[in-house]
């Protein structure tokens, strides 16, 4: 019903004007688009920069042992070439299936520190802030869970590639572990320390020569090599999974009842990988034969439903494979806010 001015008590007028005012005060304002561009440009000007991820490290439990896995940062390579034995649509509907891109490869990097109680162990070094941009955290992210490279007595390599190797030495080929024995497979140490067999390895990883020396080189008198199956320290033992390279080895860490699998390289990411053990990828140096090390290895972890820690696995790295049809299926293990 319309009401006249006139018509109207004064504490009616007041109770109307207030209500108009109180609609005007919570409307939506309206802005012209330059009156907009304007604003936002103001806001963006003022706005805090984006926080930083924070520190990338996961701590278990295995036994009395505490287990630490860092984070290096990632890798990134173009998905086309990749696989050397599969289209690349089938490829790429593999990574579409984990919900991964299709048009680049983004490998992550993660290192497993081990602590018996008697030595603080490490498997394989990371890049060394050396290799590329988006890698090189391994440092920093020590330093933020508390672990001291000088504690470290034990370096434990899987296989000689760059991105295991390189965070032995600084850019300036000083040690990073000061106190550290080095452990190595000794098949892939007399693969890449003679020369002899530079012209029989792929064109690609004829590098790993010339760094193998260079990474090595500043611990030459604390390199031990060890044959498979060997017990490098107690709890730790070294499993052969060759084909990525041909002294690729894994490692069975336990404390009484509970054990762990450190897979290194046997498959790179998972999901693509050990979805599908039958692609033969770049990396591989023996690609038929790394295909017949990742499903005897992880046969044996998902029947004995092992514990593994990955080095190309998504971050924290660590869960379990499970068979599936022809492949495997990585499960992340369950996350806890305590040592469990």
């Amino acid at each position: 019903m319309n009401e006249r001015a006139s018509d109207v008590s004064p504490g009616r007028r007041r109770a109307l004007l207030l209500g108009s005012a109180g609609l005007a005060l919570s409307a939506p304002t309206v802005l012209r688009p330059r009156d907009a561009a304007a604003q936002s440009a103001a806001q963006g000007a003022t706005q805090a920069p984006a926080p930083a991820q924070a520190p990338g490290f996961y701590r278990f439990r295995l036994g009395a042992f505490t287990v630490t896995m860092v984070h290096d940062g990632v890798f990134r390579r173009p998905v086309e070439g990749l696989v050397r034995n599969a289209p690349l649509a089938e490829v790429q509907e593999v990574l579409r299936a984990s919900f991964l891109p299709t048009d680049q490869f983004i490998i992550p990097i993660t290192v497993t520190f081990v602590d018996t109680g008697r030595n603080l162990v490490v498997f394989d070094t990371g890049t060394g802030g050396q290799l590329a941009p988006t890698a090189g955290q391994l440092a920093a992210n020590m330093r933020a869970a508390g672990l001291d490279p000088a504690r470290v007595g034990l370096v434990v390599v899987s296989h000689f590639h760059g991105d295991h190797i390189s965070g032995l030495t600084t850019r300036e080929n000083e040690v990073v572990f000061p106190n550290a024995e080095i452990v190595v497979p000794e098949t892939e140490w007399r693969w890449w320390t003679d020369p002899g067999n530079e012209s029989r390895s792929p064109q690609g990883q004829r590098g790993n020569f010339a760094n193998a020396a260079r990474r090595f080189g500043p611990y030459r008198d604390r390199v031990r090599q060890v044959a498979d199956g060997a017990e490098v320290a107690p709890g730790i033992r070294a499993v052969a999974a060759y084909g990525h390279t041909p002294g690729h080895t894994c490692y069975l860490v336990a404390d009484g009842n509970d054990q762990m699998m450190f897979v290194a390289d046997t498959t790179n990411r998972p999901e693509l990988l050990a979805r599908r053990p039958d692609f033969h990828v770049a990396f591989d140096f023996d690609a038929e034969m790394a295909e017949r090390s990742r499903r005897r290895l992880y046969d044996r972890v998902a029947a004995d439903r092992m514990r593994v820690t990955g080095y190309h696995f998504p971050f924290p790295a660590t869960g379990y494979m499970a068979k599936e049809g022809d492949g495997y299926r990585f499960v992340l293990a369950d996350w806890s806010s305590g040592l469990a």
